[in-house]
């Protein structure tokens, strides 16, 4: 397959990113049907998440033939550095572009359609409006949220490709004070920002929210936080 092309190019990555994306939501599905006492169908959407994850795989081979192996052993040690750093710097390029321009684009275009939608629909379908309001309004928190974790990411990535470069060792910070962050989504809690929407007031530390709180993104349970370290690279 030729993909100079640009059409192969662009088809080859919008069939890597429905292939990824089918992955996810059928192990979301497994996920439902595990709750609703159904394993084999629990079981029949894990094994087709499965194969969807090769297809995928397929698909980024054909994107980067660069991080394609076909014998480890022969690989010298600079090679096997080359090959690791180039998923990093890609791994710092996706994270890099969402916390910088994905997530505050969506924040800021569901803030948007939160205010123009309401306002439309309130005067025909008043319920409706406020469900989409609602949701609206949830998105834009979400994508806020991510912001942060996307950073994070990023920030872990780079550190990482600065060790695997022999500049130092990946390692964490001091806990910074007053953050706490989801082992389960990496949620930062900022107690300068609280969590308005479930009613946790700007100010408000950690140690105060009740422990029947939840993460705002993914509801697992406080107890799930730990203290908040940034990465940091370390002196080898």
């Amino acid at each position: 397959m030729d993909i100079s092309k640009p059409g192969t190019l662009a088809n080859l990555e919008a069939a890597f990113g429905g292939e990824s994306m089918a992955n996810r939501k059928y192990l979301f599905f497994a996920d439902v049907a595990k709750q609703l006492g159904n394993s084999e169908l629990a079981r029949l959407f894990r094994d087709t998440a499965a194969q969807e994850t090769e297809h995928a795989f397929a698909h980024f081979r054909l994107l980067h033939p660069e991080l394609v192996v076909a014998d480890p052993a022969a690989l010298s040690d600079e090679a096997r550095q080359q090959v690791l750093s180039r998923c990093l710097e890609l791994a710092v390029e996706g994270e890099t572009y969402e916390y910088t321009t994905m997530y505050p684009e969506f924040a800021a275009q569901a803030h948007a359609d939160c205010d123009d939608g309401a306002a439309a629909e309130f005067t025909e379908q008043i319920a409706e409006s406020e469900q989409h309001a609602g949701l609206f309004r949830q998105a834009a928190s979400n994508f806020g949220r991510l912001t942060p974790i996307e950073h994070h990411h990023a920030d872990r990535y780079s550190v990482a490709l600065e060790a695997l470069q022999g500049q130092g060792a990946a390692g964490e910070s001091e806990p910074v004070a007053g953050l706490w962050v989801c082992k389960v989504c990496a949620v930062i809690y900022d107690p300068a920002l609280g969590d308005p929407d479930s009613g946790i007031v700007a100010g408000t530390p950690f140690e105060a929210i009740p422990d029947s709180w939840v993460c705002p993104l993914c509801g697992t349970r406080k107890a799930n936080f730990i203290p908040y370290r940034q990465p940091v690279l370390l002196p080898a």
